[in-house]
Parts: C-alpha cells; structure tokens; sequence
C-alpha cells in the first residue's frame, strides 16, 4: 500500500500588496487565481484536499464551489501563514505521513509537477524531511512536508512563515528538478497580473516565507 498523501491548499491570507480587493479572487484566464490553484491541486490526483479559509472566507468559498475540496476555516489567519500551515496540516488524515502544500496565489504549477512530489515521497527510502521543486537552481513551491520528521518545528512556527526556514540547512531534503518557472511564481500585485496575463516573464517568489 502506498504510503498517504495529502495537500493543503493555502487560501486564507490577507494580500495586502495586491490592495483593497482579495488577491485570490482576482481574475485570470476567466476564473478566480485560488480556483486555478485548486484545479491543479485535484488534477493531481495525489490525495484528499484541504482548503484553509480566513480573509473573504465567504466569497473565496464560493469561488471553489463544486470542488471536491475539505474547506476548514483558520479564525487567527491575520496572525501570518504559519497559522494556516497549521490548521491545514491538522485537518489531513493522520495517517497522511506527507502533505503537498500549495499556495493560493500560484496558478502556474502543473499537476504533474504536484503528483511527482507525492509519487517520490513515496518511493523515498528512507522518507526525506521535504522535497522541494527546483528550477534554474531555487527552490520554489509546492513543496511536500514529511509530518513525521518536521512535526514539532511546525507546531512552533509564528508569523508571516512557511516552512522554508525550517527547510534551510537540512541535509535530508530531497531536491526535485522542476520544469517550467511555475514553481517560482506567485502573484502579488495587479500589474503582477496583468504580466502573467500577458504571458511576460514571470515574477518569482519571495523565497523567505517558503510554503
């Protein structure tokens, strides 16, 4: 039996670099941004989805409408990503000893991209504490979280964080080669967008806040 995967979907932050209307509903390609990460996260087909809420919880719900999606609601989410990591994290079925996190703000990563991660993590032994897409030599996101190993460092995590700085300096992270630049783009702000709408060069990640 293949070892549990499960993804997280972050969708719950405030975006204030995009100004006053919510980041994730902003239009691209004809739908919301979070909705395209959604899709991609259950074209995947690597295990049970979780959706964190908190900022426009209720418009961003039903901007995922019809998904077969477990939306939870993160009621602390101003206090920074870490909140959400956690809340997510907690609502995957114990027995999902890897979680694929995704941010709602990436809807370039291809599926296929989300389904190698859960694929090597389950090939892996021994199991790495991570595995982290790669391309042109950063590491960007989705990355996939052994809840084992890196259990406790997440409970403590705070703020504004992912687990990047957890991932820093770790020699049992599993690099993964990543083709494209969709695991390095996220969008922050509307000319962000427009450029990504254009099909301009796309804008890379602030690699501090990590998944």
């Amino acid at each position: 039996m293949p070892d549990p995967v499960g993804l997280v979907l972050l969708a719950a932050g405030r975006g204030t670099r995009f100004g006053a209307a919510p980041k994730l509903l902003a239009d691209l390609d004809g739908k919301p941004l979070v909705r395209h990460a959604a899709e991609a996260a259950l074209a995947a087909e690597a295990g049970p989805v979780v959706a964190v809420l908190g900022h426009a919880q209720e418009p961003v719900r039903a901007a995922l409408a019809g998904l077969d999606l477990r939306l939870v609601e993160n009621p602390h989410y101003a206090d920074g990503l870490a909140t959400s990591l956690q809340v997510g994290l907690a609502a995957l079925p114990e027995a999902a000893g890897g979680a694929v996190i995704l941010l709602g703000d990436m809807p370039c990563v291809p599926p296929g991209l989300i389904r190698s991660l859960a694929d090597a993590f389950r090939a892996a032994a021994p199991k790495p504490a991570a595995i982290v897409p790669v391309c042109d030599g950063r590491r960007g996101n989705p990355v996939l979280l052994n809840r084992r190993i890196l259990a406790d460092d997440l409970a403590r995590l705070t703020g504004d964080r992912g687990a990047g700085p957890l991932l820093a300096g770790r020699t049992d992270v599993l690099e993964w080669p990543a083709d494209g630049s969709g695991v390095l783009v996220d969008v922050d702000t509307p000319e962000m967008l427009k450029g990504l709408a254009r099909g301009d060069s796309a804008q890379e990640q602030d690699p501090a806040l990590g998944p």
